[in-house]
């Protein structure tokens, strides 16, 4: 095994010979949104992100659905099956078949499966002081998806969040892998934060944050700022107290947006500073036009963040 679970990376990663390794993950939810196609789409896409996290490329997909036997003849689950199947597609690979339970809840998901050259594998754990933080998606979808199950969240708003979701983080992982990322993870529901305080611990190195740097989805602010907070946003804060200090004047909305729980976010790098121009180039050449520098990582206490404004 070159990644197991004691990392907490994306994905596990198993050495096959010195050319290739097996790259394999899963991943399933309930429904964020009402069309079950985008739901469809939005898993899949979530799914493959850790396999593209880890600097590999996916090879096939097995879906993993969870629906009640009694809405068989609706027609939804063979939406949220085509949404799921077209993103495999788009991203090179086919749905070879998979596994189904009679649930009262929908869930759909998959499992990926994929391949890296060893010396290609990008991990959570190689971080280094002096690198600069890249993400490459705006944060908000957790806020976003919670606002609209309540009737409060504006079509539009609505809309740029599922086209986010549905991108896949493809070209993020072409433009990582030319460079010289040193760590890697992508961000869902954890958050910003949680998912960075794993990577930073796994280095043995602590981080910054510069919050308003921080790329934010259109009307998230706004929608955070009239309490649409969802209860995984507000566990993250919670579970991340003793590692972040936040800066006295960072505002409360913003504090709650960087442990948004996420579905289907972008990828969060770790990359040298002399590179970190060049990578951004690249990933906007890439159709990543969010993708920004949001901190740094430093020497201190593993997994410590400090956010400043």
């Amino acid at each position: 095994m070159l990644v197991d679970a004691s990392t907490g990376d994306d994905a596990a990663v198993y050495l096959l010979d010195a050319e290739r390794a097996i790259v394999a993950t899963a991943d399933f939810f309930a429904a964020v949104v009402d069309d079950p196609y985008d739901f469809g789409r939005i898993a899949a896409a979530n799914a493959l992100s850790d396999i593209y996290a880890m600097g590999a490329r996916p090879l096939f997909a097995l879906n993993l659905i969870s629906f009640p036997r009694d809405l068989l003849d609706s027609g939804a689950l063979e939406e949220i099956v085509r949404g799921g199947g077209e993103v495999a597609a788009a991203a090179g690979i086919a749905v070879v078949g998979g596994h189904s339970i009679d649930d009262p809840e929908p869930k759909y998901g998959m499992c990926v499966v994929g391949a890296v050259h060893p010396d290609a594998l990008v991990r959570n754990s190689g971080a280094r002081p002096g690198d600069l933080l890249v993400l490459t998606k705006p944060l908000g979808t957790g806020v976003i998806t919670t606002a609209l199950k309540a009737g409060a969240a504006p079509e539009p708003v609505v809309a740029a969040a599922i086209r986010n979701m549905v991108e896949l983080n493809l070209g993020a992982a072409e433009a990582m892998a030319g460079g010289g990322v040193h760590a890697a993870t992508d961000v869902t529901g954890f958050g910003l934060l949680g998912h960075l305080a794993v990577m930073l611990r796994a280095s043995g190195v602590a981080g910054r944050i510069h919050a308003s740097a921080v790329p934010l989805l259109p009307g998230a602010r706004e929608l955070a700022d009239q309490g649409h907070v969802p209860g995984g946003t507000l566990r993250n804060r919670h579970d991340l107290s003793d590692v972040v200090t936040w800066e006295q004047n960072v505002p409360m909305v913003l504090r709650q947006l960087l442990c948004d729980a996420q579905t289907s976010g972008g990828l969060l790098m770790a990359v040298p500073a002399d590179r970190a121009l060049l990578l951004l180039e690249d990933l906007r050449a890439r159709q990543t036009p969010a993708a920004t520098i949001i901190g740094e990582v430093r020497e201190g206490e593993a997994g410590r963040i400090q956010v400043v404004v």
